[in-house]
């Protein structure tokens, strides 16, 4: 059997929220081991995030984004123990950029031909280190003059989702792009996947949790399979505010706006029986679309069908309103215990907090800490596998 891959993720404060949890927990979702480290600080400290989102303007918005919290230490890292890196973009990279350090580090990858990864303005930190001198590269558009002052081959980003691929090192515009960009560096670290033809309904409403819509998303996406996100009275291409839980010491989780959430598809005149599975984040989305008698046909159609179905945190709260919990083991955000239990479920204590269940066809989970076990769980349940 071969070793487990593992990577090293590049971070920082204000780091772009998405571009650095989707890598990490998409990554750890396909088996691959992810150390997440900043200069500075250590395993169990947290980086600050940053939502960076185009809202009609100049430039893009920035607001808070969710703690980040390392796994691992920086002054610790050996190259040697790494298969690939992975740098975010967001605001980080203007700074970590400077530090000797971290282009010491990404020039002992570079030098031994691992894979590298960098999306956004992460790419100041490959010119800094004088790495994309003639390679082909791409990156957020304003990172252009920097990237062909260091001698790199620019290649206009059509889309904000374009990727490019020069060998092993790997370049990406945003995190639009993230399903391509995940998916090549998992090529370049030697990775098959097999079985992803599927194709997966996720529900979606106002106020959903950030990470709960974009980490399953993405993963899947990146994976192969083709996802169609649905939000009730809305259609293709309307948005969805999401909500960032967090916490911050409180005695419940704070809530801060989060990206706006692009559909893919209408809920209008969906037909279940053409999904292989059902994915639900949380947030405070449920709440409402318990309520939703389309919303509680559908569920019950893909539960009486055997089909997969993955809920997470809140997300229980509609499987509860759908009845389809009887005699079911399962776990959500423990404030939700109540709706679980009363629906006639056996709850399952999710401690810690990452742990997720497989019941049958169903994959709860408690929060989104836990994606990668709820995402590996319906991987499983699908028959997808990601093999080095």
């Amino acid at each position: 059997m071969a070793a487990q891959k593992r990577v090293l993720l590049f971070c920082g404060d204000y780091v772009e929220d998405y571009e650095v949890m989707v890598p990490f927990q998409a990554l750890q979702a396909y088996g691959i081991a992810v150390d997440a480290v900043c200069p500075g600080k250590k395993a169990g400290e947290i980086c600050r995030t940053a939502v960076h989102q185009g809202t009609g303007h100049q430039t893009y918005s920035e607001s808070r984004g969710h703690n980040f919290t390392l796994n691992a230490t920086f002054d610790e890292i050996d190259v040697s123990k790494y298969d690939g890196l992975v740098i975010p973009g967001g605001r980080a990279p203007e700074y970590l950029a400077m530090n000797e350090l971290v282009l010491d580090v990404v020039s002992k990858f570079s030098d031994t031909g691992k894979a590298i990864a960098s999306i956004c303005h992460g790419q100041l930190i490959l010119a800094a280190a004088g790495l994309v001198k003639g390679r082909k590269c791409t990156a957020y558009p304003p990172v252009k003059p920097v990237l062909i002052a260091a001698g790199g081959d620019w290649v206009e980003p059509e889309t904000m989702a374009t990727c490019i691929a020069d060998g092993k090192l790997i370049t990406g515009a945003t995190y639009e792009g993230h399903p391509e960009f995940i998916s090549l560096f998992v090529k370049a670290l030697g990775g098959t996947i097999t079985g992803a033809d599927k194709k997966i309904l996720l529900l979606c409403g106002d106020y959903m949790e950030d990470y709960e819509v974009m980490v399953p998303f993405q993963s899947l996406q990146s994976l192969g399979c083709m996802v169609d996100a649905v939000c009730p009275n809305k259609g293709a291409g309307e948005k969805c505010p999401t909500a960032i839980h967090d916490f911050e010491g409180d005695q419940t989780y704070s809530e801060k706006p989060g990206h706006d959430f692009t559909l893919t598809a209408s809920f209008e005149g969906l037909d279940a029986s053409s999904y292989d599975a059902l994915v639900i984040p949380g947030g405070r989305a449920p709440e409402y679309l318990a309520l939703n008698d389309k919303v509680i046909a559908l569920v019950k159609e893909f539960m009486a069908n055997g089909k997969p179905v993955a809920s997470i945190c809140h997300g229980q709260q509609i499987l509860s309103a759908a009845g389809v919990l009887k005699g079911k083991k399962c776990t959500a955000y423990p404030a939700v215990k109540l709706n679980v239990v009363l629906a006639g479920a056996t709850w399952l204590e999710p401690e810690p907090i990452d742990r997720c269940f497989t019941d049958g066809n169903l994959v709860t989970g408690a929060a989104w800490p836990g994606h990668p076990e709820f995402i590996s769980q319906l991987m499983a349940l699908l028959g997808i596998k990601v093999t080095f």
